[in-house]
């Protein structure tokens, strides 16, 4: 039987199987997963059984689920899949069900190696790997030399660091321990605004329990960020830098 492994960091939360019923993921008390965090949506995502499968399926959450690091909506899942919710990860584990379904022939074309991930490729690895994105149609680029780092940098206020590298697709700013860009105070929101990184690389800032601004200009819904602007937010302000 399928097996849901809930982590944060290295601590196991809450392990929870998958039989006939579905398993619901979502910040709501009623979900089979609960993950109690604001950048997780009330009802965010589903894990069932369909003609032998094991399958996620995201209901159209603000910030999204990713299955091995890449965005979906609706995928097959296997043993060793790591589905991540905000700042949580969800290992696959002891799934009997076969990964064999095809659609239009895509079962016959090579796997491609992600773009995202990290490798040391050697000349023939490189091209080997260029081929293989070629054959599947996958549109992508190789990364340049230099990686640009997204840096958000502390001008007023009281914060843990003075400087915060933007690595995560999910950047929360406030009190709570999950939070990247931790506020110091006591009154300070758990979740006063959340920083989002996007399939293209870009970041958008939204609101949380706070409505930050951006330029001086409150913002309502999810905006996109551009270097050098400055950010309010719980009494905060921070510079969105990118570096090369």
């Amino acid at each position: 039987m399928s097996k849901l492994v809930l982590k944060f960091e290295s601590s196991i939360l809450k392990e929870v199987a998958v039989g006939q019923q579905e398993v619901s993921i979502g910040r709501s008390p009623d979900n089979g997963i609960v993950i109690d965090n604001p950048a997780i949506s009330s009802y965010h995502a589903r894990v069932f059984h369909e003609d032998g499968r094991l399958m996620l399926q995201d209901f159209g959450s603000l910030n999204g689920t990713f299955v091995n690091g890449q965005r979906v909506k609706m995928v097959t899942l296997k043993p060793g899949d790591s589905v991540g919710i905000g700042k949580h990860t969800i290992v696959v584990t002891d799934s009997v069900e076969v990964r064999a379904h095809s659609l239009d022939n895509v079962a016959a074309k090579p796997a491609v190696p992600k773009i995202n991930e990290t490798v040391m490729l050697d000349t023939k690895d490189r091209r080997e790997f260029l081929r293989q994105v070629a054959a599947v149609g996958e549109s992508a680029q190789p990364a340049p030399g230099r990686m640009k780092l997204p840096t958000l940098v502390v001008l007023n206020g009281s914060t843990d660091r003075k400087e915060y590298t933007l690595t995560d697709k999910l950047t929360v700013v406030g009190k709570s321990a999950m939070a990247t860009v931790k506020l110091k105070g006591w009154f300070k929101p758990k979740a006063a605004a959340q920083i989002n990184r996007r399939e293209d690389d870009s970041y958008y800032i939204g609101p949380a329990d706070k409505v930050p601004s951006v330029n001086g200009t409150p913002i309502t819904h999810p905006t996109k960020l551009a270097s050098g602007d400055v950010i309010e937010v719980a009494g905060v302000e921070l510079e969105f830098v990118v570096r090369d």
